[in-house]
């Protein structure tokens, strides 16, 4: 009996290991040589590397139009004060123009097994927030990518927002303030937190898995942290080096 427990617990665990799946961090950009992050180009470098997903950043231009950056300013120039023909005048580090949401999502379409993890960033006030969610779930689904597509955000109301124009998209809170219970009670799919907060709450992961909710940290680019996180039975990895990860 005890060696049938004990099988089944290596068995058990081989299996929690094999599901942990990698995600770019805005999209695979550290190459030698290098690509900018969030560019056309990190994302095909994702999809070449047949990574789980690529995950990429929205920001609303102040004439409406969504962009891909990752930070609240492109050069110089605060994004959402900024019109879009403006922020494009502006090249990205390899060249690129900046690309438009559904420049994005139309290279995302090239490969249906790389999934599109879209980061909406948080803004000045509810309504802004709530005019993106709908913006980006109408360019989602008119490309019909709402299978492909996941989505993640530190603003809570983002979250909800998403979940209430599409009750069958999987949403993941990313600020790391709330417990696996709370996030099920606020009706989300899961936790996508900073490794240090597992690191401070070690039941977390295994209370999440126990609730189906979807687990995953961010951003992991120690094979350490890795390693301890897949043992946990983490779902998922976001890095900035998943083709050192992918194959662990």
């Amino acid at each position: 009996m005890k060696k049938v427990f004990c099988s089944l617990t290596l068995v058990t665990t081989m299996f929690i290991n094999a599901q942990t799946q990698i995600i770019a961090h805005r999209g695979f950009w550290n190459t030698d040589p290098k690509t900018s992050e969030n560019s056309i180009k990190a994302l095909e470098n994702a999809q070449k590397l047949k990574v789980y997903g690529a995950e990429f950043d929205i920001h609303m231009t102040k004439d409406g139009k969504l962009v891909i950056n990752h930070d609240e300013h492109h050069g110089t120039m605060e994004i959402s004060e900024t019109n879009f023909s403006d922020l494009r005048k502006l090249k990205l580090s390899n060249g690129e123009k900046l690309p438009t949401l559904k420049d994005y999502l139309k290279q995302g379409k090239k490969d249906a097994s790389v999934k599109l993890i879209i980061e909406i960033k948080p803004t000045k006030s509810k309504e802004r927030e709530n005019e993106i969610v709908t913006k980006v779930l109408k360019t989602v689904k008119d490309l019909g990518l709402d299978n492909q597509s996941d989505y993640i955000s530190f603003s809570l109301n983002i979250c909800k927002e998403i979940k209430k124009l599409n009750p069958s998209a999987k949403v993941q809170y990313l600020e790391g303030n709330l417990s696996p219970q709370q996030i099920k009670a606020e009706g989300l799919d899961g936790l996508d937190y900073h490794y240090s907060v597992f690191e401070k709450n070690p039941t977390w992961i295994s209370e999440a898995n126990a609730l189906g909710l979807i687990t995953n940290s961010w951003t992991v680019n120690d094979i350490n942290v890795y390693e301890e996180l897949k043992n946990q039975g983490i779902n998922f990895i976001t890095t900035n080096i998943p083709d050192q990860l992918k194959d662990k």
